[in-house]
């Protein structure tokens, strides 16, 4: 794809269109560093999103735009094989609708003088005129079904990546390698592939922090797993009276509603109370989600995973981070609570020192290169 770009307008204020996958809450809520750092270096930005992404987004950020755009839709199964094989039946709805957001994509470009789009994970969001970042984690693709299924996958989801100008991969190119061969393929996309660090929203826990909670919990993604393991965890909480457990179910625009649990349970936090929470927990119970792992990393705290069942994505991630002891990982069938925060009690964490901000001076250089662009310029 060429990366010459050619402008109708040449503002002092860039104007872009942010927009990210709705594949569970992740994608939404590291687009938060992204979102803020841009706004710090004077960028007007137009989010393009969901009703629920929304809600995570417009309380961070009241002052930006949000455009109505709809997501994949990824619907799974409570049986991880049956969820791998009703994955495959929706790829061609997927497709569809990869199309059809680009077409979207024409029609606002055609009505809006955008700089610049950053795309998460859209695979729809590409326009030959503007300079189109696309951002991911996942160069190297596990399928589930086997090594040559990998690499069909691969070839087919760089024919779409190919179609930006720049990739940005949350993850650190030498050292602390979060995401494995993830994020680290043998063949890279033909396009520029910059890695950026990991990337959170929340801000380190102070050194001394009292830890007033025994396990922090944390569920989210795809129904009806999400729902699953929270009943699971639930239920085997109720023997746990001696040990303060909190809940956060992943559920931003559910009303609250007491569920029958001793727990505290919250359908949601911002961004403030989250991180307040998860520096008082001793231990953190979530999905090897690979926000969710950049978060707990940046606070240093003591994982204990359990991968969303036929998510092959997640399942790797549990054991490259339990093999190199990022995490205690489990999973989820047959999960015993009370088993695991007693493996985690004689389990050795490697918490390491990360720089948090490696994404600040890319962000930094692609503004500086979308404002000095001419009508003539080349990105």
């Amino acid at each position: 794809m060429s990366t010459n770009w050619k402008f109708t307008d040449c503002k002092e204020k860039p104007l872009l269109l942010f927009s990210c996958l709705d594949w569970g809450l992740g994608h939404t809520t590291r687009s938060v560093p992204l979102i803020k750092e841009f706004l710090i270096l004077g960028c007007d930005l137009i989010v393009a999103c969901n009703s629920t992404q929304k809600a995570i987004l417009q309380p961070e950020f009241p002052d930006i735009s949000f455009v109505e755009l709809q997501g994949y839709g990824i619907k799974y199964a409570r049986n991880t094989w049956v969820t791998r094989f009703k994955i495959i039946l929706q790829l061609s709805k997927i497709l569809t609708k990869i199309k059809r957001e680009n077409r979207w994509l024409s029609s606002f470009i055609s009505e809006n003088k955008i700089d610049g789009l950053i795309s998460d994970n859209r695979y729809g969001l590409y326009h030959p005129k503007i300079p189109c970042v696309f951002i991911t984690h996942q160069l190297r693709i596990r399928s589930g079904y086997g090594g040559l299924a990998d690499k069909i996958s691969q070839k087919i989801l760089y024919r779409f990546i190919n179609r930006f100008s720049v990739c940005w991969v949350p993850d650190y190119e030498k050292t602390h390698k979060l995401a494995g061969i993830l994020s680290h393929p043998k063949t890279p996309p033909s396009i520029p592939v910059q890695y950026i660090g990991a990337l959170s929203r929340l801000s380190p826990c102070k050194r001394l922090a009292e830890k007033k909670i025994d396990v922090l919990v944390i569920i989210s993604g795809p129904e009806p797993q999400r729902t699953i393991l929270e009943s699971l965890i639930i239920k085997q909480s109720d023997s746990l009276t001696a040990r303060k457990i909190v809940l956060v179910r992943g559920l931003p625009d559910v009303a609250n509603y007491k569920l029958p649990s001793a727990m505290t349970i919250f359908n949601h936090l911002d961004s403030g109370a989250l991180n307040k929470l998860v520096c008082e927990s001793e231990f953190i119970v979530c999905r090897s989600g690979y926000t969710t792992i950049m978060d707990m990393v940046k606070l240093k705290k003591k994982m204990i995973v359990i991968p969303t069942p036929g998510q092959p994505e997640q399942e790797y991630l549990s054991r490259y981070l339990s093999e190199n002891h990022f995490a205690l990982a489990f999973a989820q069938k047959n999960f015993d609570l009370a088993f695991a925060l007693q493996k985690a009690t004689n389990f050795t964490f490697n918490q390491i020192d990360t720089n948090m901000d490696e994404y600040k001076v890319v962000l930094r250089d692609f503004t500086d290169k979308i404002s000095s662009l001419s009508p003539s310029s080349p990105y």
